[in-house]
């Protein structure tokens, strides 16, 4: 006896990666607030209810942008045969280019949504990149941890000086416009930060990121 056909879910209107482009497009334009089931379904032309056919949860969809941002800064280089340290540092470097496009993601880094699929993968290639140092494996969990404290506490920092919805500014102007907020300060009253003003201005700069995460991972070695 021949089986009836076997019936078919409704079709998708639109494909998964549209609803990642378009949940990515409202989180930089406000900010992870924005980023809501219906805010989403109204941005791809879809009810809440059929959003639910692509993701289960809006925490599905935060942690999936983290890995397509992951996956954007070029996970690869981190399973290259470069020396360790310079494995670790392009990545971030990388790492850090993309999420300063995106600032508004960032809080979310900070949180359950760092543990998808390429975001595990990072973990177990920098673990790799570690032992590779010469740390046995419970210093290398140690030190992945410090690692990423630094890299993602560095760039949330950077991220955080951004007006929301706003693009970031170039580096040179984003460092100018600290100097200028220091030039406020009287040199009597605080005298170290007075005469360290155009260091402290370039925290926020490529230069600052590549001095402390050398430090950090200079220290690690074996």
């Amino acid at each position: 006896m021949a089986m009836p056909p076997r019936k078919r879910g409704p079709r998708r209107s639109v494909d998964r990666s549209t609803v990642l482009d378009a949940a990515l497009a409202l989180v930089d334009s406000g900010g992870l607030q924005a980023l809501t089931m219906r805010s989403l379904a109204a941005e791809v032309g879809l009810t809440p209810g059929a959003l639910y056919t692509y993701f289960p949860d809006r925490a599905a969809i935060v942690s999936a942008l983290v890995d397509a941002l992951l996956a954007e800064a070029d996970t690869s280089v981190l399973a290259t045969a470069w020396p360790w340290q310079e494995r670790i540092t392009t990545f971030a470097l990388g790492l850090r280019d993309v999420l300063l496009r995106h600032p508004g993601i960032v809080p979310a880094l900070l949180g359950d949504a760092f543990r998808g699929p390429v975001a595990l993968t990072v973990g177990e290639r920098l673990l790799d990149a570690l032992a590779d140092a010469g740390l046995p494996p419970d210093e290398a969990a140690r030190a992945s941890y410090g690692v990423m404290v630094y890299v993602l506490g560095a760039i949330a920092l950077e991220a955080a000086e951004i007006p929301p919805g706003a693009p970031a500014a170039p580096e040179d102007v984003r460092i100018a416009e600290r100097r200028a907020a220091l030039g406020h300060l009287d040199p009597s009253a605080h005298p170290r930060t007075h005469a360290a003003a155009d260091t402290i201005a370039a925290y926020v700069s490529t230069d600052q990121f590549r001095w402390g995460l050398n430090r950090m991972l200079t220290g690690l070695r074996r």
